[in-house]
């Protein structure tokens, strides 16, 4: 299994996201510290300090997410906006002294949402997949018993489904085969009316 162009472009911009890092100075846990106390206090140089000198932090908590359903470039973009927010959310006396500690949970907590909502996201488009797959085979069966294509009121009743139901899964079908460029296609394909 090779390399797509998709997956190269997306190793190339973590490569240049890392090779970006290379020349930023990680904070040392006093300095962690401090500029947590000066963020809270209001400081927009300490905040931005503390979020880019814990880049690298942030980076090497997404080791464990990998390969559990999103991209790479998905997870630190999730560690990022998790650093900002506690960065920006700093003020808690127990935030500020142990910056380190309260950044982990806040990405650590991220992280898990994001792959928890990509694996709910994933099990509804089986869930919806296995519809569509129904629905064909419904139509089908029904469209070779009438001698023409069932309406959707009779594959609405044949499936024990309102008819909106069978409309939103039919609308999805499209909108998926617009995606994958099928419907696209076949409409390229189309003879043009004169």
């Amino acid at each position: 299994m090779g390399i797509t162009e998709e997956n190269q472009e997306e190793l190339n911009g973590f490569q240049l996201y890392l090779d970006e890092l290379e020349g930023i100075t990680s904070c040392s846990e006093a300095e962690n510290t401090e500029l947590a106390k000066e963020a809270a206090n209001g400081s927009a140089e300490a905040k931005k300090r503390l979020i880019e000198g814990n880049l690298k932090n942030a980076l090497a908590m997404i080791r464990e997410y990998l390969n559990k359903g999103l991209p790479a470039g998905d997870l630190v973009q999730e560690a990022n906006m998790a650093l900002v927010m506690a960065v920006e959310e700093l003020g808690t006396a127990e935030s500020v002294l142990d910056f380190n500690e309260y950044l982990k949970e806040r990405v650590t907590e991220a992280l898990k949402a994001a792959v928890a909502d990509q694996e709910t996201e994933h099990k509804i488009e089986e869930k919806m997949l296995a519809r569509v797959k129904v629905l064909e085979e419904v139509s089908k069966s029904m469209a070779d018993q009438l001698g023409r294509e069932a309406t959707v009121e009779e594959l609405a009743e044949r499936m024990q489904m309102t008819v909106e139901e069978v409309k939103d899964i039919m609308k999805q079908t499209l909108d998926a085969m617009t995606v994958t460029g099928e419907y696209d296609q076949s409409l390229k394909d189309a003879p043009l009316e004169k």
